[in-house]
């Protein structure tokens, strides 16, 4: 058997030539996409653009620090297209009021249209009132009085004709009530004189009284008659006469408009409304004139009907939204409606309903992290509804302790048009897959992000411009040749493989800000090899603190790991600890000892309870190694006991069982091992060592 060759230090790394770089560093500095490195997640996004049926949303599959929301961003920026959502606004439904209606309206026409019908209203409120002080309205309403004072006279004249005929007196008070008195001698009857009168005059009166009103009572009826149509005629004559100011001032707004044909229903429906409550506007605020012309200053919710809502402003907007909402609440997502308290309760309308993000992304895309979704329950149920119906409702969150409801109001529902992604970890999209059946049906598909690109001469080259493209994207110095040399290094520590570069934006981006920074401190123009190395070096300084603190108690021998000289029965393993974000190896003496028995290999660990399930599966292979090693014929007649020497926190992973192994066939046999390495690696059931990772 060939004798294992001796490595150096050096093989720990990728050996690259930096003078291979110098293409990559002249070549020109265009800033590689992120997302080219992602051909699952851009084919899948391709194909999530080219499919306008629902249902087909889009979950992004991969760890935080990959860049996974820059890369969505800066795909859609370039993928989404140019053709914007238009306006959402809300406004009065005068049929129903509790039932407020949506439009659609071209990008930025909401806010114009938002801006001319309050203007055109508040001229309303200011020359209706005026309207009635013009001398042609005056004159007709003065002939409608006249002919109702004549009328009127000319009735009570008959009325009164009537009852002095019979002896009695007519009276009409203020109020058009109609009293007789009974005459005697020409002169009325005082009640007091009518008290003194015997019973039977006086019930000869009273009977009297009874049959004169009867007979007058046609006339009477008449005179209400012509008091209704007086009326009637007058509110006409109002109705006509406004009807000129109101086309005068909305029909420019209507010809304005013109779009959709469902807003002139409106016009139609908000002018007969206010032809129907014309003396709210000829109500004048005299203790504030000057606040006499807005409409919507008056203190009334009854004006505010005339309104309109922007629930949605898209002014401005050159492509379809997107929206990374980083607060997903039931409300911040689905929109609320408001309420303001009124005499002890509270009061609500159209003008109070606030849009949430779904509907500001609604024509573009939605962006959500899974993780901030289901910290709200409702939210995430909420969201699922809107996409299974096609459409978004504002509405209260359910609660299951209300016992008496506010009032509220039902708007009409808004259809969706977008496209929502997620953004989380593989495990969360398992459990939502498995768990959640509504999930697979509105997620169908799954876009991946990798954590690593194989280095290749291809991808080194464009790895490269990446790395520069990460600089420049920040505004921090240019990368020289040397220095792209050692983070591209560094980059194969962070994927903990030769032959793979690190895909992780988070942590590369840190290294260049902090990189720049030092820069700065030493008055350097460029991030060269010695600021990547410092900048790595302060980053390992800054978390090494136990570390270097287990190094000293080694030295110390307080923590006893013979590093010279052979020893039977132990070995030197690697335990790797992570406290942070800083990864430390560390060595550990294991030790064995065996004897005559039935006892058979005892894990210390494990009799601890400080064993982990992996350790603990690494411990039966290296039994089954044992059975199928030496016994095929006969049972193991053997005790023996495994621990990890001066350790007391748990212990998890078989990367410990390939040095396990070599202490007890080592005590098994007496033969000594080199204390001078350190053994790491896991073993299989026929005794080889499997591959390791980081080192």
């Amino acid at each position: 058997m060939p004798r294992p060759e001796r490595l150096s230090a050096d093989c720990l790394r990728p050996s690259l030539d930096p003078a291979g770089l110098a293409d990559s560093a002249t070549s020109p500095r265009e800033t590689r996409n992120r997302h080219d490195f992602q051909p699952r997640f851009v084919r899948t996004l391709d194909l999530a653009m080219a499919i306008r049926e629902p249902g087909y949303n889009v979950y992004v599959a991969g760890e935080p620090g990959m860049g996974r929301s820059f890369m969505l961003r800066h795909y859609l920026a370039a993928m989404a297209g140019t053709t914007p959502p238009g306006d959402l606004i809300y406004t009065f439904n005068f049929s129903d009021p509790d039932q407020p209606e949506t439009f659609s309206l071209p990008p930025g026409q909401g806010r114009l249209l938002k801006q001319d019908m309050g203007q055109a209203l508040r001229n309303l409120r200011k020359n209706v009132p005026l309207h009635f002080e013009q001398e042609s309205y005056v004159r007709k309403h003065d002939k409608l009085m006249k002919d109702l004072t004549t009328t009127r006279e000319r009735l009570l004249d008959q009325m009164e004709e009537h009852a002095l005929k019979n002896g009695f007196s007519l009276s009409v008070d203020d109020s058009g009530a109609l009293s007789l008195f009974p005459l005697v001698e020409g002169k009325v009857l005082t009640p007091e004189e009518y008290d003194r009168l015997d019973a039977d005059t006086r019930k000869r009166l009273k009977d009297r009284t009874d049959h004169i009103m009867g007979s007058i009572g046609d006339l009477s009826r008449q005179v209400n008659r012509e008091e209704l149509n007086f009326k009637e005629k007058e509110q006409r004559l109002e109705r006509e006469s406004v009807r000129t100011v109101l086309s005068e001032i909305l029909a420019p707004v209507r010809e304005k408009y013109p779009l959709p044909v469902t807003l002139p229903p409106f016009f139609d429906a908000l002018q007969e409304d206010i032809l129907e409550n014309l003396d709210r506007f000829r109500e004048q605020d005299k203790d504030n004139p000057a606040d006499a012309g807005d409409i919507f200053s008056l203190g009334d919710h009854f004006f505010h009907r005339y309104e309109i809502n922007l629930f949605v402003d898209n002014t401005g907007m050159a492509a379809p939204p997107v929206i990374l909402e980083d607060n997903p609440t039931f409300f911040n997502l689905l929109g609320c409606l408001e309420r303001e308290p009124e005499m002890g309760t509270y009061h609500t309308d159209f003008t109070l309903l606030k849009p949430g993000s779904l509907h500001r992304a609604n024509g573009g895309f939605l962006l959500l992290r899974i993780e901030d979704l289901l910290a709200h329950p409702e939210a995430w149920e909420g969201l699922l509804r809107a996409l299974r119906a096609g459409q978004a409702r504002i509405e209260d969150p359910v609660d299951h302790n209300e016992t008496v409801r506010t009032k509220t109001i039902e708007p009409a529902p808004i259809p969706l048009s977008v496209k929502v992604i997620l953004i989380g970890t593989d495990d969360i999209h398992e459990l939502l897959y498995f768990q959640d059946e509504r999930f697979s049906k509105l997620f169908k598909l799954k876009a991946h992000i990798q954590d690593h690109i194989f280095l290749t001469n291809g991808n080194l080259a464009q790895y490269e411009q990446f790395l520069r493209g990460l600089a420049t994207d920040h505004g921090l110095r240019e990368l020289t040749q040397d220095g792209l040399h050692r983070l591209t290094i560094h980059s194969c520590r962070l994927a903990q493989d030769q032959q793979k570069l690190s895909l992780n934006v988070a942590a590369l981006r840190e290294i260049l800000i902090e990189a720049d920074a030092f820069a700065s401190m030493e008055n350097k123009e460029t991030l060269d090899i010695g600021i990547i190395s410092r900048t790595l070096r302060e980053r390992d300084y800054r978390a090494n603190l136990y570390e270097e603190e287990f190094l000293h108690e080694y030295d110390r021998e307080a923590i006893k790991v013979r590093t010279t000289g052979t020893g039977t029965g132990c070995a030197n393993g690697l335990s790797v600890s992570q406290i942070g974000d800083y990864v430390l190896g560390l060595p550990h003496q294991i030790s064995c000892v065996v004897g005559v028995g039935h006892g058979g290999i005892m894990d210390l660990e494990r009799e601890a309870e400080l064993s982990g399930p992996i350790h603990t599966k690494g411990m039966m292979i290296l039994k089954s190694y044992m059975v199928d090693r030496f016994a095929h014929n006969k049972p193991l007649v053997l005790t023996g006991s495994l621990c990890f020497e001066q350790s007391y926190a748990h212990v998890d992973g078989d990367s410990a069982s390939g040095a396990e192994l070599a202490a007890l066939l080592s005590a098994l046999s007496g033969v000594p091992i080199n204390l001078e390495y350190a053994f790491t690696g896991a073993v299989s059931q026929s005794g080889a060592i499997m591959a390791v990772g980081e080192v």
